[in-house]
């Protein structure tokens, strides 16, 4: 399985996500980031997944600008739409969902640490996906969030992915680390990336991952 994990910049319309899917029509699943769409762009998101036969997994903002996570699949279909759990927990369901070749499990954003708990019942993930809406505030974050990432591959024994967009700042604090990454199943990483904004191309099976394009923010 190839993906396309992309740190956009965020803004307004689509523009990095169409240019993205119709550049690598290979790709079989695209990751974006927590909150780079909106409600009234979904449809337009799903006849991009459609018309390109690829899967999609971001979040997206609601009539009320609330977050929430969805996964659609390469016929353009909505398998995962659910609210963003609160911080206090526990972790929302639907967690999981499957294509009928992968079972995929998704925590949005700071859900990361409601994760362990969350997906403690499930069993047979093959890929969890974390979209992120902006980078870390401070390095000690960083420690900490790929911490819990890698903590919940090694629980399910499955890949984890995470991306933050390239810009925007934690409640405007005017400091942010874009950060994207990839543990495997032993919990082993095979992408930190830190403050580096390329999208990468990654190849679940060769697990060689491949750096596209010139950086978000450039």
């Amino acid at each position: 399985m190839k993906l396309l994990i992309a740190q956009p910049k965020r803004e307004t319309g689509l523009e990095q996500f169409e240019r993205e899917i119709a550049a690598y029509p290979e790709v079989d699943l695209i990751v974006y980031p927590e909150g780079y769409c909106t409600v009234s762009e979904l449809e337009r998101v799903q006849h991009l997944a459609k018309q390109f036969e690829t899967a999609i997994v971001l979040g997206y903002k609601d009539e009320a600008n609330l977050d929430r996570a969805v996964i659609i699949d390469a016929t353009g279909t909505i398998l995962l739409d659910r609210a963003k759990t609160p911080e206090a927990g526990p972790l929302y369901t639907p967690s999981t969902a499957n294509d009928g070749l992968f079972r995929y499990g998704y925590v949005l954003c700071r859900e990361i640490f409601l994760g362990k708990d969350g997906l403690r019942e499930e069993s047979g993930l093959d890929l969890i996906f974390n979209p992120i809406g902006v980078g870390m505030f401070s390095e000690e974050q960083y420690v900490e969030w790929s911490g819990e990432a890698r903590s919940i591959s090694q629980a399910q024994q499955a890949l984890i992915i995470g991306t933050s967009h390239a810009d925007g700042s934690y409640r405007n604090c005017g400091f942010s680390i874009p950060i994207a990454f990839i543990y495997d199943e032993t919990g082993e990483p095979l992408l930190l990336s830190h403050n580096d904004t390329r999208t990468r191309l990654f190849d679940t099976v060769t697990r060689h991952i491949e750096v596209v394009g010139t950086p978000s923010l450039s």
